[in-house]
């Protein structure tokens, strides 16, 4: 058992041999939720190549094989523990099933979560007063309330291992104003702040705790957006490096800061938005087509 978490600060972290092996997790027994597809599951392949065995959280069982199946090619383990984080009491067994089949936890890449979406599966884009209770209400419990039984649920796994690291995926949406999104741009700043004060309460047990906010990324969640061209030459206007990020590329974030190479960082929302959170995303003097929202 670590110390409790009003005792005295752990020792320094243990220097490494070489700067690359900083990335490196050798044994570790990871958890990564939303798994099934693009973000999580590029995060589940990053963890598995630096040698991490990873149990997979999602609610499409097929998908998550097909994730496993892509861990296992890195010669690591690969376990699926499917559930829906919209149904109570989800959130406690997925960690539970993903610490038993892994022997423990040491890593939990948060990944799950949701948009309001129309009966097609499309997201919802509406502004909060033409919005309905029901879609606030289903985004926050997925997104936040799930997130704090998770969190809750794997203190106890992650006071165990001297190497715990909890990566909350918040977004962009989480910093900058987002009309038409507000449900899921509340809930990504409520996880923001949840990463902050855990990572405050947790860090004399040794878990560092931080949040990772991708901008506009290329996901099947965004596809909506990415393949309508007026809408996305509108996002990208905004965003200085003009392009949309890639799973891949949020994964390698993920990786650093699950790893000994961010072992000092803590309570930290790292944005990887490609300058879009710069004030008027770095763009000012850029002109910006009409935005396809105006009245």
């Amino acid at each position: 058992m670590k110390p409790a978490a009003n005792s005295p600060a752990p020792a320094p972290h243990a220097p490494v041999a070489h700067v690359l092996d900083a990335f490196r997790l050798d044994g570790v027994r990871a958890l990564v939720t939303g798994a099934s597809r693009g973000i999580g599951r590029s995060v589940a392949v990053a963890l598995a190549q630096a040698g991490a065995d990873v149990a997979l959280g999602a609610r499409s069982h097929g998908a998550l094989t097909e994730t496993a199946c892509l861990v296992a090619k890195e010669g690591r383990t690969a376990v699926p523990v499917p559930g829906d984080f919209a149904e109570a009491g989800v959130a406690e067994t997925v960690v539970d099933d993903a610490a038993a089949a892994l022997g423990g936890l040491d890593v939990v890449v948060h990944n799950a979560g949701v948009l309001p979406s129309l009966p097609d599966g499309s997201p919802a884009m509406a502004p909060l007063q033409d919005s309905a209770q029901e879609d606030w209400d289903r985004v926050l419990s997925v997104n936040l309330n799930a997130t704090a039984a998770l969190c809750r649920r794997a203190h106890r796994h992650l006071v165990e291992s001297s190497r715990a690291s909890v990566v909350l995926m918040s977004s962009l949406a989480g910093v900058a104003g987002t009309p038409r999104m507000e449900a899921y741009a509340a809930s990504k700043a409520a996880q923001i702040s949840l990463a902050r004060s855990l990572a405050a309460g947790w860090a004399r047990a040794g878990i560092r705790v931080n949040a990772l906010c991708p901008g506009w990324t290329r996901t099947d969640m965004t596809a909506f957006a990415a393949s309508t061209a007026p809408l996305s030459d509108w996002l990208m206007a905004h965003v200085p490096m003009g392009r949309w990020a890639e799973p891949d590329e949020v994964a390698r974030a993920a990786l650093f800061l699950a790893s000994p190479a961010a072992s000092f960082l803590t309570g930290q929302a790292l944005l990887l938005d490609g300058g879009a959170s710069v004030p008027d995303g770095g763009l000012a003097g850029i002109p910006k087509p009409p935005s396809p929202f105006a009245a």
